[in-house]
């Protein structure tokens, strides 16, 4: 994965990275990642982990049986490692750039107005 990640990509792929997780806990996971600001509804959710599963970034790793419902356990691929770790390397690059805009001094810039 070359282009940047959307931020649920990244959060989902972030909420798999220290351990799998089952549907549910990975909406907490990403709920919490957000501080409350991303909020995946479950066909999003699904339909992103289908995705994910077919580019090779996640993998159904297990799968248990819950109230006679099946619940599929994702994890983080080698590939999804890689691809999260770009992300990382990218987003730290622009807060690299952002930090450094901001530290530098303002430009003065006259304000003239007009009566």
């Amino acid at each position: 994965m070359t282009e940047r990640m959307q931020e649920p990509t990244l959060l989902v792929l972030t909420a798999l990275a220290d351990k799998p997780r089952h549907g549910y806990a990975i909406m907490q996971e990403v709920r919490d990642l957000s501080a409350g600001q991303v909020n995946l509804r479950t066909g999003t959710l699904y339909g992103a982990l289908d995705r994910l599963v077919r580019q090779g970034l996640i993998t159904t790793c297990a799968q248990e049986i819950v109230k006679g419902r099946a619940r599929r356990i994702y994890a983080l691929t080698p590939a999804g490692r890689d691809a999260l770790a770009v992300e990382a390397l990218r987003l730290r690059a622009t807060l690299d750039a952002v930090r450094d805009r901001l530290a530098a001094p303002a430009p003065h810039t006259a304000v003239r107005t007009f009566a």
